[in-house]
């Protein structure tokens, strides 16, 4: 009977959608990730914090070469020691790096095993090995595909082609590829040459004894980690070894602990390979650190020592010094060193160094030098780690969530980041060099977690760690205020996310919700609280989930020491139409919805909607920013081992349901939606893996590829006065897309047009741009690009302009794809090719008058492209060669129209309709200086004058040269020559003499003595238009000085040019001297 009523009541999901979009195979579709490859995001770091640090390769033959794997951020590359370093992964499917290994016989081959090699709640997964033959430049997926967790990979030290790798298998599941693989192949094929005991055991560590490559070692262990626990030691962990390459295997077992252990870190001496390490966990986070001096028959316990922390599972990496017997280094949290085996122990130095330890690397030769890595980055010490240098340059930062501000004139983000507090900083600055490491602050410590803004006021932000430590800071004091709301007397215990939600009103900014399992409410930015709602979430007992299949007692290898709290609300949302309607979604499979403010509450519970997990974490939850019936959730089932998206969306409050996740790629678990402010079908998502939006409501997906590597998008905001997505990576910064609003009018529809042409959709800040401050700080350092300065537009071509050898070329290999052979053109059509002039895209800028101030050149190929406008006239200064650069004045605020043209054949036509935007300056002086109407008169007057003299000296320079080439031919003149030379002397004198008012004397500058001339008081009068202030009196007057002078010389030089130059050189050819460049052609 409860079975029927269920069914009764089930709400009811649609799983299939009509396609509004052309089919995916449609050859003439044009919403793919290519079209809207322009769309280009802006990564803005940081990198003063950087991100958590899997493991580190040094190459043996090249110290300066290092390899380093990102736990959450692809694989980097320097060649110079850490000053400067390369993505080398990025274009790759996944992102989460467990091991980079060099082949010890050939540096040009590196093996990378994807998915992080620990235990942590917020790890990603892999899908198996890569190889690189040319040093990471290019990449082969090598298989072990369902392996998702690769700890460790060893090349054979002669023969390439054998490698063997350490998979640790799904750490939320059972299953996949687990124990250690072998190839003799290359990777080809992969031999299973050590099989776990079961479907929870893999191997997390392996060694090679460096005098016989025969001799293997592994550790085995099992875990499985859900949502709410973790467990971590089993049956199945243990450490063995081989001595025929991995074919058969031995437990080791003397002096080792009995009962179940768990995660085994180990390492071997490359000074005596008969010594192994290995640091043993062991139930309720015991155990502690062996050695074996019979390699491995035998082990001593020299002492208690296990990675510490957040627990063994997360660290538990140990490493032999090279260039000292028995020196050991455990990474922990607060890693140690032993020099004696492991018998007692010393913290390493952490005074300036970020602790949580996870890799080192040691120099071939140095003693001294160390590489660690953590969960802030690279150090790198050339003392045996008494004093460390912090790499700032890996913009590798894993950011939970984002939020930006209404700061101005450029808006502030601020983010919660993964062990490396809530973080702020500029979305661009005004310095030519973009943001540094050293715009950025910190607003709180500990793990970062939803930030969140008061809208309009920049002054008020809401930071938090994790569990919910609430702070509200102010950001003119930068004082924070403790504010996590408490129980009452007789309450249970609040039972926090690790990722608490936090939401401000967009009702009343000094209303902002906040969630544990229940809902709390403050009308006065948290100095008080109101919870109004009861316990919203399943509410039991995270201690009897089974793990590993089966349930487990007090005894067992938990670890709860960095797990979230179970069974709260995960994320929560107010319908900004109607601010009696809450959402909040649980991480236990239930989402709920109050229509009256949290007076009542309507539970549904996800196994009620057809096609979705029973205990999917909710995500996210959005109300929809028109429909005060619409939400979005976005639902996360990957940690009971499913990586299906799901996202869904009610129209009806939650009676039923629509997926929205059926055109999205498989394993892009969704992290975050937000819908866009003015067109409401416009969606953008987060996932896994990727960036996606969709201008239909969801039907259609389309990836955001242009400038974001593959990387998970755990947040996406939107900052609506600058139509700005702004999105937070796990592992590489924040990325921004500057002004999507092309993305609301764009549909397979409107893109069936010959082009459309987009103005920025907000007034583009007009401001001079500072290029007074570039550091002079070495090339270590990390910079983010700001924007281009200037008007970007935004434009779309449906064909690309082509020229008539392409065509030719198409068509030839249309013809060759059929069979039917092409024949040579005629030369006539070659030649014509030859000459053709290539098709040009063009926006073309006027001003309010319909005066043409620039036109900027685009791109001709087809697709979506945008180009910038720099803010200048473009330059009308004499042309002395091709090569002479526009360097025109800035122009002033005020309204512009742009146009897209384009020229085929020397036929310009016009693609669009003129569009306006506004230059809208970000500033007002201190002091009041000249109206921009008195700019604008005073720069066409500058302008004027600079063209002037501009033409004159290079007419100057022309007539220099010209009297050059009368040296010679005087010197040639088979004839009296009295009276050339006293001509030539005559117009020598007067060109020196016009050269010294343009430039003066070098003789005393030489010494310093420089006076006045016209160059210089050009120069002088164009300074005036390097700032808003305008020209003062002296500006004016110097201007005036140079005119004055102007109206004198031009009137000498156009003599020379005209009259005295032309008549010696034809005197000199009437003497029967040589021709000379400038006169007319030789009739006869």
């Amino acid at each position: 009977m409860k079975k029927l009523l269920k069914a009764a009541v089930a709400v009811s999901v649609a799983l299939s959608c009509t396609p509004a979009f052309a089919d995916k195979n449609d050859k003439n579709e044009v919403f793919t990730s290519s079209t809207f490859k322009a769309m280009e995001l802006r990564n803005i770091g940081p990198a003063y914090m950087s991100g958590r640090i899997a493991d580190i390769a040094i190459d043996q033959n090249n110290p300066s070469t290092w390899y380093t794997a990102v736990g959450s951020g692809g694989v980097w590359k320097t060649t110079n020691a850490g000053t400067t370093w390369t993505p080398i992964f990025d274009d790759q499917p996944v992102y989460s790096i467990g091991d980079v290994t060099i082949a010890p016989s050939n540096s040009n081959i590196i093996w990378v095993g994807t998915g992080e090699n620990n235990g942590g709640r917020h790890i990603s997964f892999g899908d198996g090995v890569y190889k690189s033959l040319d040093g990471g430049q290019t990449w082969k997926n090598m298989g072990l595909k369902k392996s998702e967790h690769v700890s460790d990979i060893i090349i054979h030290p002669t023969n390439p082609d054998i490698v063997w790798v350490s998979a640790q298998g799904p750490l939320w599941s059972g299953g996949g590829e687990r124990g250690l693989y072998k190839t003799t192949d290359g990777g080809e094929t992969w031999k299973q040459v050590l099989k776990p005991a079961d479907k929870w055991t893999g191997v997390t560590s392996l060694l090679i004894d460096p005098r016989n490559p025969d001799k293997l070692y592994a550790a085995t262990w099992a875990r499985q980690r859900s949502i709410g626990a973790y467990v971590g030691t089993n049956e199945g962990a243990g450490i063995h070894t081989s001595n025929d390459g991995g074919e058969t295997w031995t437990e080791l077992k003397t002096g080792l602990p009995q009962g179940n252990m768990g995660k085994i870190g180990m390492a071997i001496s490359p000074m005596n390979p008969d010594v192994i390490y290995a640091t043993i966990e062991t139930d309720n986070r015991g155990g502690g650190f062996y050695r074996s001096a019979d390699q491995g028959a035998s082990w001593t316990k020299m002492s208690d020592e296990v990675g510490g922390g957040t627990g063994p599972h997360y660290y538990q990496e140990i490493f032999a010094d090279q260039h000292q017997f028995d020196r050991v280094y455990i990474a922990s949290n607060y890693s140690k060193v032993s020099d004696d085996g492991g018998k007692t122990w010393t913290p390493i130095n952490t005074k300036r160094k970020h602790v949580d330890d996870h890799a080192m690397a040691f120099h071939p030769t140095d003693p001294d030098f160390v590489l660690m890595g953590s969960d802030g980055g690279i150090y790198m010490s050339h003392d045996r780690m008494a004093n460390w240098r912090f790499m700032a340059n890996l913009p590798l930062t894993q950011f939970y969530k984002v939020a930006p501000d209404d700061s101005k004139p450029f808006y502030k983000i601020y983010a919660g980041a993964q062990d490396n507090s809530t973080q702020g900083g500029p979305s661009r600055t005004m310095r030519e060099e973009g943001i540094k490491n050293k715009d950025w602050f910190l607003t709180l410590g500990g793990d970062g977690h939803g930030p969140a803004t008061e809208p309009g006021n920049p002054d008020i932000m809401y930071s938090q760690w994790q569990q919910g430590n609430l702070t509200r800071v102010d950001m003119k004091t930068r004082e924070g205020v403790y504010i996590k709301p408490q129980p009452l007397p007789g309450d249970p215990a609040e039972r926090y996310n690790w990722d608490a939600p936090i939401n401000v009103s967009a009702h009343d900014p000094a209303r902002i919700y906040f969630a544990s399992q229940r809902v709390w409410r403050s009308d006065d930015r948290g100095d008080s609280w109101t919870p109004v709602s009861g316990d919203l979430t399943k509410n039991g007992n995270r201690m009897h989930s089974p793990l590993m299949g089966r349930t487990w007692s007090v005894e067992a290898g938990w670890d709860l020491y960095a797990m979230t709290e179970f069974h709260t609300i995960a994320n929560f949302a107010e319908s900004p139409v109607d601010e009696n309607i809450l959402w909040a979604g649980t991480d236990d499979g239930i989402i709920q919805v109050t229509t009256n403010g949290g007076k009542s509450w309507k539970k549904i519970e996800l196994d009620d909607i057809k096609g979705i997990p029973a205990n999917s974490y909710v995500n996210d939850i959005r109300a929809d920013l028109f429909d005060p019936n619409t939400v979005y959730v976005a639902l996360d089932n990957h940690k009971y081992g499913d990586y299906k998206p799901y996202l869904i969306k009610s129209t009806n409050l939650g009676k039923s349901w629509t997926s929205l996740a059926d055109d999205l790629p498989e394993k892009h678990l969704v992290w975050r939606i937000v819908q866009d402010h003015v067109n409401k079908d416009l969606l953008f998502i987060g996932t896994e893996f990727g960036l996606f939006f969709s201008v239909n409501g969801g039907k259609d997906w389309v990836e955001l590829e242009g400038g974001i590597p593959t990387i998970s998008t755990r947040d996406v905001k939107i900052q609506r006065r600058e139509n700005d997505l702004v999105a937070g990576t796990f592992g590489r910064g924040i990325y921004i897309l500057d002004d999507y609003a092309p993305l609301r009018s764009l549909t397979e529809k409107s893109m069936q047009q010959e082009a459309i042409l987009f103005a920025p959709s907000r007034p583009v800040k007009w401001f001079q741009l500072d290029d007074n401050h570039t550091d002079s700080d070495g090339d270590d350092r990390f910079v983010a690009e700001n924007p281009e300065h200037g008007a970007t537009f935004t434009y779309y071509l449906k064909d690309s302009l082509l020229t008539a050898k392409e065509k030719r070329q198409e068509a030839e290999k249309k013809l060759i794809e059929d069979k039917k052979y092409p024949k040579y053109p005629s030369w006539e059509a070659v030649e014509a090719e030859n000459q053709e002039a290539a098709p040009a895209i063009y926006v073309e800028i006027k001003d309010s008058e319909g005066d043409v101030i620039k036109r900027v050149e685009g791109k001709v190929k087809k697709g979506l492209h945008r180009i910038t406008w720099d803010m200048k006239h473009t330059s009308t200064a004499p042309l002395t060669d091709k090569e002479s650069k526009d360097r025109g004045l800035m122009a002033l605020p005020g309204t512009y129209t742009a146009t897209l043209f384009k020229r085929v054949d020397a036929k310009v036509t016009p693609l669009s309709e003129a569009v306006s935007f506004e230059l809208q300056p970000i500033y007002q002086g201190a002091l009041e200086g000249a109206t921009y109407e008195e700019i604008a008169a005073y720069s066409n007057d500058v302008s004027r004058a600079q063209k002037r003299a501009l033409s004159s000296t290079t007419v100057l320079t022309q007539l220099k040269d010209t009297m050059a080439l009368l040296r010679t031919a005087i010197d040639r003149t088979p004839s009296d020559v009295a009276k050339l030379e006293a001509q030539f002397a005559a117009i020598q004198d007067e060109i020196n003499e016009v050269n010294r008012a343009f430039y003066g004397l070098k003789s005393r500058d030489k010494m310093g003595i420089k006076p006045a001339n016209i160059m210089s008081r050009l120069r002088y009068a164009r300074s005036a238009l390097g700032s808003s202030y305008g020209p003062t009196q002296q500006h004016k007057d110097q201007l005036g000085y140079a005119q004055n002078s102007l109206d004198s010389v031009v009137t000498r030089i156009s003599t020379l040019q005209n009259t005295a130059v032309p008549k010696l050189q034809q005197a000199v050819l009437d003497a029967g001297g040589p021709w000379t460049a400038g006169l007319p052609v030789i009739a006869k």
